[in-house]
């Protein structure tokens, strides 16, 4: 699972399997039942591994992974490291929000250049949002470095029940 891609903050990754995604499918609804190290939750071909709310912290990654038909003998896997889905929907409002003011905070500054006006205010808050942008930009990037060994964990545990398709 290489992660060198160091503006990706969401690491994405495929497979193809040599067996039916049925096959696959039930591999993973079968290992709910015979460990506890993870939450496994399955919702049609989407498969969910997450770490138990105890073992959780603000950045805890989570692996969604997709598995598609792609014929009788085999089929495609599609996994995607993230953080918790509320964590990722605040980190997005919180870059889309910083954007909208810097647009709103630029669109005054030129109408106050045009109109030869100060725009000393405005120029500053519009250079604050880019800091910001950086500050949340890194944060997220920090918060990956974190994670990568509870990744690996899942990852590994992934591989663990892939295995078993080999049998």
């Amino acid at each position: 699972m290489p992660t060198t891609n160091t503006i990706t903050l969401r690491p994405r990754f495929k497979l193809e399997i040599p067996k039916h995604h049925e096959t696959v499918l039930q591999l993973f609804e079968d290992s709910k039942k015979t460990q506890s190290e993870f939450i496994i939750n399955r919702i049609d071909d989407h498969v969910f591994i997450k770490f138990p709310k105890e073992k959780q912290h603000f950045w805890s990654p989570q692996l969604h992974l997709e598995i598609n038909y792609t014929d009788e003998n085999s089929c495609m896997l599609h996994g995607l490291f993230g953080p918790n889905p509320t964590v990722w929907t605040f980190f997005m409002f919180l870059h889309f929000f910083i954007a909208g003011v810097f647009i709103a905070f630029g669109i005054w500054t030129y109408t106050n250049w045009s109109l030869k006006l100060s725009f000393a205010i405005q120029l500053s808050i519009m250079l604050l949002m880019v800091i910001i942008w950086f500050a949340l930009y890194f944060a997220g990037s920090i918060g990956k470095a974190s994670s990568k060994n509870e990744m690996a964990q899942l990852h590994n545990f992934m591989n663990t029940v892939l295995e078993k398709t080999k049998s």
